[in-house]
């Protein structure tokens, strides 16, 4: 019942709420005008973000007052509480940043600035990538100290700017957390962190209740509010879900290695690391004549696949080929899309 309630909660909160904060964002005249990179119709507010967070705050907080109606295993855990606050805290201070940015529109120093903070944040809150299962061992490896923070930083970093460049479709970046929400609340309640699972089933409803609105062809935009949010929730999850990198990997494969790929030609190319385009694959895509819904409903089907194999490939040494599989796949379709582009 817990469960229900809480995915509820944000669900119903986010339906709501969202139709207000795109109201809210006209108002102000914080809106996506047709153009770069965006080929939309008409002006589109960018204040869904708004709704978003603010469903799954009210839903996180909600979660305090009916964990207790869960089994616990293992006991209770007594830096729940920490992790929690720390998870809200960090997402709290990316939402209010994204605001500003979407205000005013901020380059890119002060927003991997901003992202550093709210992944020190996380870390002051416990929550930090400390060890892993090694796949080829099936040994526990523990970092050291240094290594911890810097893995954690690079982790929670890189998962807000591949969510931030992943919204670039309509529904893209919302629909594509949401699998990977699922796919961690089923993790937990099947190893039994039903406390835990909550937060993101949180997120879960957050973003389905956001999805109709944002879907193509969308009636209002997370802008970067809701895509730093996004970003951080999505990361921090992973680690408070037992450190599941392969899971987030496997599910956020395609975007990852997207965003990595970018990178790299952009620093070969001489332009910042930050700088906007067509590149990414599913701009790519959508240049060589696919439709948005297509393009996006196939990210989502290919991402569901991989969670669903993550959930229930039990091998680790499989987990590890298939991601190495993954990444040998879209390395070439982005290599021949590119090679494509310049003839």
């Amino acid at each position: 019942m817990a469960f229900v309630l809480v995915f509820l909660a944000a669900f119903a909160s986010a339906l709501a709420l969202t139709p207000l904060a795109a109201r809210l964002g006209r108002r102000l005249g914080w809106v996506d005008r047709p153009g770069g990179r965006r080929r939309h119709a008409g002006l589109i507010p960018r204040t869904g973000g708004v709704a978003m967070y603010a469903a799954f705050l009210v839903a996180a907080l909600g979660s305090c007052l009916v964990r207790d109606w869960l089994p616990s295993p293992e006991g209770p855990d007594p830096s729940e509480t920490t992790r929690l606050i720390a998870l809200l805290a960090g997402g709290t201070f990316l939402f209010v940043f994204g605001l500003i940015d979407d205000r005013r529109d901020l380059r890119p120093l002060p927003q991997y600035v901003a992202q550093v903070v709210a992944a020190l944040i996380a870390m002051a809150g416990l929550i930090f990538i400390e060890r892993v299962m090694n796949p080829f061992t099936n040994q526990i490896t523990v970092f050291p100290w240094p290594f911890v923070v810097a893995f954690t930083l690079f982790w929670i970093v890189g998962m807000i700017n591949t969510v931030n460049f992943l919204d670039g479709l309509d529904g893209l970046a919302t629909g594509v957390a949401a699998i990977l929400s699922a796919v961690l609340a089923v993790h937990m309640i099947r190893v039994g962190q039903y406390s835990v699972a909550l937060l993101p089933l949180a997120l879960l409803g957050a973003t389905l209740g956001f999805l109709p609105f944002n879907f193509y062809p969308a009636r209002v935009f997370m802008g970067s509010s809701g895509s730093f949010f996004l970003g951080f929730a999505v990361a921090t999850l992973g680690i408070i879900a037992g450190a599941r990198v392969a899971t987030v990997l496997l599910v956020f494969g395609i975007p990852i290695l997207d965003v990595v790929w970018q990178i790299l030609g952009r620093v070969r190319a001489g332009r910042s690391i930050g700088e906007g385009d067509r590149g990414h694959l599913h701009f790519q895509l959508q240049d060589r004549g696919f439709s948005q819904r297509r393009i996006v409903l196939v990210y989502y089907a290919f991402c569901a696949a991989c969670g669903v194999l993550a959930l229930f490939v039990s091998s680790r040494l499989y987990k590890a080929i298939a991601l190495l599989l993954l990444g040998v796949v879209v390395t070439l379709m982005l290599w021949v899309l590119s090679r494509r582009g310049e003839s």
